[in-house]
Formats: structure tokens, sequence, C-alpha cells
């Protein structure tokens, strides 16, 4: 057993039943005892025999997984909360004695009230690695470098064990590291999180965020119906490569070829993030080469959504975010050529939970 119980999904537990000599009927009940009821201790799964119990005790212990825990909590002016996981251990016992960032992830809960025009929501926004491979120049987390995926059961913690997790009606993949450079872990979650005898979840409140790994958008269009996010953030090829390093690897046209063979007309929406950098990539320019290279996906029903955001300030960033008269107007651009054009509010930047600016970091005092 080289995984936790707590992260595997029917058929990984039906096997595992198999393999023990046990009815397959106990994988669907280790499932309701887990992912239904909530509860992961072996002791209390009053319908398995004492025996079953043991040995799946004993199983869970031999994956030698580090279980993940809350460390710390940070509310924002806004609502917001950051939760800080660790993921790893410290050479202390002390969770944030002998610190290293590389061994944490950041995890933010986004509650939205309800209005006029909509209904409120509880958004969750995850993590998939330690640190992250793409290098992207205007993210805080691309700097740390890349210290290791998570597991499934290290992804599901974060959606499990924060206070706020019954109240929960979306989840994004959009915090630390890059999904698809993850890819059986997160959807593997993804499969626990909408299957009947998991959550039940509607694949229409989960989103998975990308830079573009092609290889991996192929396998999700193909094996997944939850929603596609793919960062953008520049329409042409070598001013996206000054500051997405896999462009060069996975360039953003192909990455529209490819999802131009899709249907978008049923309820899986495509959309695609756009950070705004002050006389990087928010002129009109811009805004017409995102209307051109977006065209291809309108013949399949498609309506491309392009979600803007501010470029949110860290320490040594080279870069700073666009003025809002600029911002308007290139929204105004693409809504009228036909881009549908939000701006996204921006929640937590006072704790550091905005996008781009997860790091795993602790306050100093704390």
């Amino acid at each position: 057993m080289t995984t936790s119980i707590f992260g595997s999904t029917l058929s990984e537990l039906q096997a595992l039943c198999i393999a023990e000599g046990w009815p397959k009927y106990v994988a669907s009940q280790l499932c309701d005892w887990m992912y239904k009821k909530r509860v992961c201790d072996f002791s209390l799964m009053s319908n398995l025999s004492v025996k079953v119990r043991g040995r799946l005790a004993q199983l869970d212990s031999e994956s030698l997984q580090f279980t993940p825990a809350i460390v710390d909590c940070q509310i924002s002016r806004d609502g917001t909360k950051k939760y800080l996981f660790q993921i790893a251990p410290n050479q202390s016992n002390d969770p944030l004695v002998n610190y290293q960032a590389h061994n944490y992830v950041e995890t933010v809960f986004i509650p939205v009230a309800h209005t006029s025009t909509e209904p409120s929501r509880a958004t969750l926004c995850i993590s998939c690695q330690r640190g992250c491979k793409m290098g992207c120049r205007f993210c805080v987390t691309g700097k740390q470098g890349f210290h290791g995926s998570l597991t499934t059961a290290q992804i599901l913690h974060q959606i499990f064990d924060i206070p706020e997790s019954t109240q929960l009606t979306n989840i994004v993949y959009m915090g630390m590291g890059e999904p698809m450079d993850n890819y059986d872990a997160v959807m593997r979650s993804t499969e626990i999180l909408t299957s009947d005898w998991g959550l039940g979840w509607s694949p229409t409140r989960i989103t998975i965020s990308t830079v573009g790994i092609t290889p991996g958008i192929e396998r999700f269009l193909n094996e997944n119906r939850c929603h596609l996010a793919v960062s953008m953030h520049n329409p042409f090829h070598d001013e996206r490569l000054e500051i997405m390093p896999m462009e060069k690897a996975f360039p953003l046209a192909d990455t529209i070829q490819l999802l131009s063979h899709y249907d978008w007309s049923g309820q899986r929406r495509i959309s695609f993030e756009y950070t705004m950098l002050r006389n990087h990539n928010d002129s009109l320019r811009h805004a017409d080469g995102i209307v051109k290279l977006l065209q291809p996906l309108k013949k399949n029903g498609g309506m491309p959504r392009v979600n803007l955001i501010r470029f949110h300030a860290s320490p040594n960033a080279p870069f700073q975010t666009s003025n809002t008269q600029t911002i308007n107007s290139f929204m105004t651009y693409l809504n009228q050529h036909g881009i549908t054009c939000t701006l996204r509010a921006s929640r937590g930047e006072d704790i550091q939970a905005a996008c781009g600016l997860l790091a795993g970091s602790k306050r100093e005092n704390v």
C-alpha cells in the first residue's frame, strides 16, 4: 500500500478489498464513511469488522504519508481567509519552528455575499503542488521553485479540513502549482468530488487552471467534465514567452488550436485568465490580438470568456498593475468584439491571498 486510504477512489478501494480477501462492498462502505460522513478514523466505522478496521489502520500507517494540518489562518478585511497547511514535516515537532516554506501550501476561502444579481457563493482556491515549475515572472509561487507535487489525499485535506468545508459552492484549482503537471492526483481528486460514491458535486462547480500544457489539456478534455481556465496573460508568442517560459514548449496558439476541436456549446466552460501589467500587455493592440486569437473557438458554439485580473504587487516584482481607465478600455474593446470580458474582484490582497501571491509563507508574529 503506497497511498493513504483517504484519497483513494472506489475502484482503487475495490482492488484493495480483492487483494485482502474482503467483500467488494467494503469499498463502498469506506467511501460512505470518508467522503459522505467525513469520518476517517477507522475505529469509528462501526459497520466494518474489527479485523478489517485494524488492517486498514495498519495499511494506512504503512503508506508513510504525512497528514496535512492547518497551522495558521489569516482573515482579510473583506472576509477572505487564507489557510496555511503543513504538507511535509520540519525538523522540529513544532510546525512553525525551523520553518521551511517548501513544506507548506496555502489555501484561500473566498465568501461572496448574495446580491440582487448574483447568489451567495463560497469558493475555495486550492493548491496542487509545493511551489511550481512554470516560472511565470509575475507570480510569487513561481519564484519559490518546485518542491514536489501533492498527493490526492493532500489535495482533498485542503477541502475537507477547513471549518467552512460543508459551506463550499465552488472549488478552483488556482492555488500553488500547475494542475496539469500533477495530472493524475488532481483528476483523482475531482473524481472523488464529483462521483455519486464521493461528494456528488456537479463538475460545473469545479474549475481547473493551467498555463497551457497541451498534452494534459487534451487528456482533461477527453476524461473530465469540469470547467477549464487557461492562463493567457499575452496573446503574442514572443511577448508571452518573456513572462511565461512554458510558452516555448507549449505555445498558446497550439492550445487554442486544440481547444477549437471541442464542442463548447454545453455546460462546460472555457475561460482565459489575463493579468493586467502596465505597459506590458494592456494596450488595445493586445486586446485586438486576443480577439483574433480566440476566433477559432466560436465555430463550435463557444463564447470566449476573458477574466481580467489586476496585478498584485510583491517585493522586487518588475511589474505594476494597469490603471483603471486602461483596464476599462481593454474590457470594453473585448466585449464590443464578441469576447465576454469581466474584471475579477481582488480579494484578500491585504493578507497576500490574492491571485499570484501564494507562497506558503507564515506571519512573522505567529
